[in-house]
This record gives structure tokens, sequence and C-alpha cells, in this order.
């Protein structure tokens, strides 16, 4: 049997006795993923209440990918200049900047509801405008949990701060929904801006971040200047095949799935063809949401799962033929249990491949490094509204999003393949003579 691709000195960090929810032992940490959870159901309520006017507005399934393609083009093009912002100032500030984007996007929503005067054109901008804000968050949020909670216990909390998004992802539809049937799109729109606030004032004085920093090997980097500074940090990545390996996953799932079956799920529900569609969209929307958070409960409380290169490769591929489960489900009930299993092992993929790039980053440049994944794992997201939301325009969204599964478990396959190829490699080289059979 092959050995697991060795991890790096820091790594080792992470092999110590379990402890279920062990990053919630840190009072820091127990109010970001409070304040954080709060946030994402925010986002989701946004994304419920624009995606479901914009649906009845003007249904087109087409709309709804480029609505995708707009969204997420922002990670694409400025992850690593996120990156570079969180290693050279202070991530919470980032992160405020990133909330109040966030913000004004629902308030602007509710201006183009009141007026009547929203068109496809400006329902993307505000989209991309939203994109901005999560390029913010994102890479900012990894560095402020390694500051939070150390590398011993950073797997907990790259895993419990998936499980609170998925959290917000399982309450936003619930709530957007609630606010939609309860306030209209107007007032829930505008309701939704205060839901941002707690995360939004907590970071003004939480005592993490560079000055509160022990590492006394890191200093400051000089900003991202050019090219050369990226091609550096891609050098420094390339040496590193567990961080390669890592993002090619996340960036293979993003760019053939994402989450672009999430803004057709108004299709999805219309197609079952039960009499209150609206209501079938948000338990659809849910069902992904409650598999996650199951996921995060489970595998904390056993300390299942540990971060491997090849585990995460596998579970990869589970989701790729949950994603096709459900796409081809000829009932509803069917789709809801693959929507299930779908949420609960992408959690489990994706705090893997987090923690795996976060815990093999060189420290000098962690916030780099972790802007680069975010770029694949994002940023391509932007491509899984054409191969789902156009491609569904061409052949049917169930057509097109079983096809985009399929072609992303093939190439996970081959990542495997290549993880198996480079840690019987790095075996050789630590056993002499294991290469010839020795």
């Amino acid at each position: 049997m092959t050995k697991e691709i060795p991890a790096p000195p820091q790594a080792a960090a992470a092999s110590v006795p379990h402890q279920s929810f062990a990053a919630l032992r840190h009072a820091g940490f127990r109010a970001y993923f409070i304040g954080g959870w709060l946030a994402m159901m925010a986002d989701q309520v946004e994304h419920v209440i624009s995606y479901w006017i914009v649906y009845q507005k003007f249904h087109s399934p087409a709309l709804l990918g480029f609505a995708v393609v707009s969204h997420w083009t922002p990670f694409l093009l400025f992850s690593i200049y996120s990156g570079a912002l969180a290693d050279r100032f202070d991530p919470r500030r980032i992160i405020q900047c990133g909330m109040l984007i966030f913000m004004i996007c629902s308030a602007l929503w509710g201006f183009f509801f009141i007026t009547g005067t929203l068109t496809p054109w400006i329902a993307a901008g505000i989209l991309v405008f939203h994109g901005f804000a999560g390029v913010l968050w994102m890479p900012s949020a990894m560095l402020l949990l390694h500051d939070m909670v150390g590398p011993a216990h950073l797997q907990s909390a790259v895993r419990l701060n998936a499980t609170g998004i998925w959290l917000g992802r399982l309450c936003g539809p619930i709530l957007g929904s609630a606010l939609l049937l309860g306030l209209g799109p107007i007032g829930g729109i505008f309701a939704n801006i205060l839901i941002y606030l707690p995360l939004t004032l907590w970071l003004w004085k939480a005592p993490y971040g560079p000055k509160f920093r022990t590492e006394t090997h890191v200093s400051p980097r000089a900003a991202l200047r050019g090219m050369a500074d990226i091609l550096a940090t891609w050098k420094a990545i390339l040496a590193r095949p567990t961080i390669v390996l890592m993002t090619a996953l996340a960036g293979g799932a993003a760019l053939l799935v994402g989450n672009a079956y999430q803004a057709q799920m108004p299709g999805f529900a219309q197609d079952f063809h039960h009499g209150n569609a609206g209501v079938y969209y948000s338990l659809l929307l849910a069902a992904d949401a409650a598999g996650a958070l199951t996921a995060g409960i489970a595998l904390e409380s056993f300390g299942m799962l540990q971060a491997r290169t090849r585990t995460a490769l596998v579970i990869g591929g589970l989701w790729c033929a949950a994603i096709i489960g459900f796409a081809l489900a000829p009932v509803y009930p069917v789709a809801v249990a693959f929507l299930f299993l779908a949420g609960f092992v992408e959690l489990s993929f994706n705090a893997m491949a987090q923690t795996l790039v976060q815990l093999h980053a060189p420290a000098d440049i962690r916030g780099r490094v972790i802007g680069f994944f975010n770029m694949f794992a994002n940023g391509l997201r932007a491509f899984s509204g054409v191969t789902v939301g156009f491609g569904g325009a061409l052949i049917g969204i169930h057509a097109s999003l079983a096809l985009s599964a399929a072609a992303l478990f093939v190439l996970l396959m081959s990542l495997l393949a290549w993880a198996q190829r480079v840690a019987h490699h790095e075996a050789s080289k630590a056993v002499p003579g294991a290469a010839a059979g020795g």
C-alpha cells in the first residue's frame, strides 16, 4: 500500500488527539462562528429573494446562468490580490469592508424593486458587486481562523466554519421565504441588511490580526506588485503537490458544477409539477444545506474523515454521483435525498481541501496561497453558469447538470491516479530501494 503524501512540518500540528468540536473551545472562534453564520444566512436571504424575483420577471435559465457568471467572476480576477491584502493588512478590516458591500447590495436590490426598474443588466451588475464582498471576506477569514485557533485546531475550525456557512445556507432559504411571504420582496430585502451587523461590529475590537500574532518569524509582506510576484507565489505552490491537488479538486468542482444548480432551483422545483413551486424551491435548497450541517456535526463529534489528500478526492467523486442522482431523479423525494447526500459529502471534501492548503502553505505567504486557492475554488464557479445554465438552455437543466458532474468525476479520478503516483514517488525517496521493489 502506498503512503499518503507526506505533510510538511507545519502540518504535524494537526496530528493531535481528537477533541469533539475543538475549535469551539476558543471564545473568539465561538463569536466568529455566530457572526459568520448570520452573515452567510443574510447572503442566502438575498439570493432567495433576488433569484426568485429575477426568475419570475424574466423566466430565463440563461439569465440565471449569466447571474452565476457575473457573481463569481470577481473571485477569478481578484482572489490573489485579496490574499495579498490579507497578508499585508488587518484581516478584520478587510472583512468589514466586505460586509459593507453586502449591505449596499441588499439596499440596491430594494431600490430597484421599489422603482420597478430592474433589468437583466442591472441584476448582473449587483451580483458582480456582491461578488467583490465575497472576495474580500474569504481569504481574510481563513487567516483569521488560523489566528483564533492555531494550527493544532485548524481542521476543526475550518470544518466548523464550513458548517456555519452551510447552517446559514440552511436557515437562509427558510428565513428568506418567510421574509418574502411576510414582508414582501421590498421589506424582506431591506430587513436583511440588519443581519450583517453582528459580525461587522464584533470585528471592530476582536483581539486577532497582525498586532496580536506571536509568529515572530513572519513579517508583513510587501504589496503584490505585478506578474513577477504572482509567478513567485505560483512557483512556491507548485513545489507542494498537496496544494496543487487540492486546488485542482476545488477548481474542477467549481468549474464544472459549482453552485450553478442552486440558481436553477426554481426550474427544478417547477419540473416536479407540485402546486407551490416556491415552497418546494426553498425545500430543495434546504436539503443540500441540511446534509452539510449533518456532516459537520457528525464529523466533529466522532473525529471521522481526517484531512488526507486521496480521501478528499474520493469523497469528491461521491459528490459527483450524488449530483448526477439529483439531476436525473424521477420524483421529488428522491431528489431531496440526493441533495442531502450531496451536501454531506461536499462539506467533507471542501473542508479537507481548505485545511490541507492552509497547513501546507508557507506562513509568510499564507494569504496569497489561500487567495490562489479561492481563485480556483470560487472564481471558476463563474463558468459553471455556462456548463449548467447556458447548457440548460440548450439541452435542459437536468441533462446539463448530469453531464457536468460526470465530466468532473472523470477529472477527479485522474487526479486520484496522479496523487497515488506522487505518493509512491515520495515513499521511494524516503525508503531507499523502494522504487526497485526493495
